[in-house]
């Protein structure tokens, strides 16, 4: 521990994270359940989806490592998503050792079923976020936490959650670009 943190800083900022990222924590994980519920998935099972289609086929230590799951739990929902039809399992020539994994056209189609379905009102932190977004007209960036993520996890980390981030605004946007030209009623191209 640094000179200058005294135990008593260090245990009140420790308690104070805690109870913030718990309290947190549980309204993400109750309005993801009530989101995906129809689904028949659990969170673990629609996070492993999400990954899986972001990286566009991941070894199962990706999927543990940026779903902060241990490894046996991601392979596990992993054959239980395979099982279902939604996954396929693989190995790489270069790689014989890992385990990669990539969404079946089911899976795709069920993923985007749920984006779908996703409804801000349903969402605590949405609208626990509102004032904020009222008063400085955006979301809050979280840049401290982002730095400390980033402190823990690593690098990499945030560089799969940038990538994945801006692969979902990149889809949006070929989503809201193709709503407008049918709408207009101009050809659309598949690409």
């Amino acid at each position: 521990m640094r000179d200058d943190t005294t135990i008593q800083e260090a245990i009140l900022y420790s308690h104070k994270m805690a109870q913030l990222s718990k309290a947190l924590w549980k309204m993400i994980e109750k309005d993801w359940q009530q989101w995906i519920k129809p689904f028949h998935l659990n969170i673990n099972e629609h996070h492993i989806l999400w990954i899986a289609h972001h990286l566009k086929g991941a070894s199962v230590s990706e999927i543990s490592k940026f779903g902060v799951m241990h490894v046996s739990t991601a392979f596990n929902f992993s054959k239980k998503l395979e099982e279902r039809g939604l996954l396929s399992f693989s190995k790489r020539e270069n790689d014989k050792r890992n385990t990669y994994i990539q969404l079946t056209e089911e899976g795709e189609e069920l993923l985007l079923e749920t984006m779908k379905s996703y409804n801000p009102e349903n969402n605590s932190v949405i609208r626990g976020s509102m004032p904020l977004k009222d008063i400085y007209g955006k979301y809050p960036e979280f840049i401290e936490l982002i730095s400390m993520v980033r402190e823990i996890y690593g690098d990499e980390y945030m560089e799969i959650l940038d990538r994945s981030m801006m692969n979902i605004e990149s889809e949006f946007q070929k989503e809201n670009n193709f709503t407008e030209s049918v709408k207009r009623g101009e050809d659309h191209e598949e690409n």
